[in-house]
């Protein structure tokens, strides 16, 4: 009873981060008892990560950006815009794709700097700023496009990242044995990172759980990773899309949480002017935030165009939307200095389920934006109940 009572006290003093997981458990519990299983067969997990990708990618970017009480509009035209400046750099430049790509990563962090010049030196409204961007870029999108139209792309490698999947070296019954032993590093390394923070506060006297609610959280987790890695496994094994999305969540929440770069940003986004007074430079956070946001729209238009091995003229329509809804629904606060990018996976990946999940019930497109909807504002709803009871 302990434990079940410590379990209880967790999830209610942690309601905000825990309430996402626990949604997203429902929603894939709803589908695959109403699909007969079909929603989690190998195909469909692989597919919907696959899918998630582009979005999951911005949604990390985007979740700083609102935590830092900001906003930006012209993510899904810019990486639209930048993926077509990919996809014409491949084939009429000549440039190899190991060039294209650092050229593209570079131009979005360019992208998101002056942005980020707009809003922290010339003081306009991040809303207005971000908005002109994206009237800008989608006007871009379609002068590089009109005249070829869509731009097919035949290099292998560079369609690898939105298609391939990693190497399975052999396969041990049916399993790819690579996509095994990634899974297995995962897991020890998310071990090794929980036993680690807990020593850490253990040492500055921090409250922490008990060694049996720490053991089933572990236990827990790397169940779940060893579930997916199996999944995946029995089909293509990881694909470079999961492989790029892991490692841009593992880089960001290392950022923003292990280092002063990040206390710094959840500080401006908490209270600037106390940021300000105590010598944080709130300038520099908001360019090195919208300068992030750019390279990460930058890597979205990448796997989105790789993905599609073309460039589209309409290509970024409703990313912004998708990433903001997916950041929120991860439990980013409206008020800012609250939301982490692990959050902004899970997010991405409910909205994800929710559309894949949907699909495969045959529920019609005008039904599906209605629930997107009404879960988007369900999560806001919650944050502003969560936040009045704290308050």
């Amino acid at each position: 009873m302990g434990l079940l009572n410590e379990a209880k006290t967790m999830i209610k003093d942690n309601i905000r981060e825990y309430g996402m997981y626990i949604a997203l458990l429902v929603i894939i519990l709803v589908f695959t008892v109403m699909t007969d299983g079909l929603f989690m067969s190998s195909r469909n997990i692989s597919n919907l990560l696959d899918s998630t990708g582009y979005i999951a990618v911005l949604a990390v970017g985007m979740t700083l950006v609102i935590v830092i009480r900001h906003i930006d509009l012209s993510v899904g035209f810019a990486a639209g815009f930048l993926g077509a400046i990919a996809a014409i750099l491949l084939t009429q430049a000549g440039v190899p794709v190991y060039l294209t790509i650092p050229i593209i990563l570079v131009l979005g962090i360019l992208v998101g700097l002056l942005n980020g010049v707009l809003i922290a030196s010339i003081g306009i409204p991040s809303f207005v700023a971000t908005l002109a961007g994206m009237l800008i870029f989608r006007g871009a999108l379609l002068q590089v496009t009109e005249k070829t139209g869509t731009i097919i792309i035949k290099d292998d490698h560079f369609n690898a990242l939105g298609n391939g999947f990693i190497p399975s070296l052999m396969e041990v019954n049916g399993l790819h044995l690579l996509s095994l032993i990634v899974g297995a590093v995962g897991i020890l390394l998310y071990i090794y990172s929980e036993f680690s923070n807990r020593s850490n506060k253990l040492k500055y006297k921090f409250d922490v759980p008990s060694k049996g609610i720490f053991a089933i959280k572990l236990i827990f987790v790397s169940a779940i990773i060893a579930y997916i890695t199996w999944i995946l496994a029995g089909y293509n094994g990881f694909s470079w899309t999961v492989v790029i999305m892991v490692l841009v969540v593992v880089i960001y929440y290392f950022l923003s949480t292990k280092t002063v770069l990040g206390r710094h940003i959840y500080a401006v986004g908490s209270n600037p002017e106390a940021a300000h007074l105590s010598g944080i430079n709130v300038k520099k956070i908001t360019y090195i935030v919208f300068g992030s946001m750019g390279m990460l729209s930058a890597l979205s238009g990448i796997l989105f165009t790789a993905r599609l091995q073309s460039a589209t003229t309409t290509a970024g329509t409703l990313f912004e939307l998708d990433a903001i809804a997916a950041a929120y629904v991860g439990g980013v606060s409206a008020a800012g200095g609250v939301g982490k990018v692990t959050g902004a996976i899970i997010g991405a990946i409910v909205m994800a389920s929710l559309s894949s999940g949907m699909n495969l019930l045959g529920v019609g497109i005008s039904y599906q934006y209605m629930i997107r909807g009404a879960v988007l504002a369900g999560a806001v709803i919650f944050d502003v109940m969560t936040r009045k009871k704290r308050g």
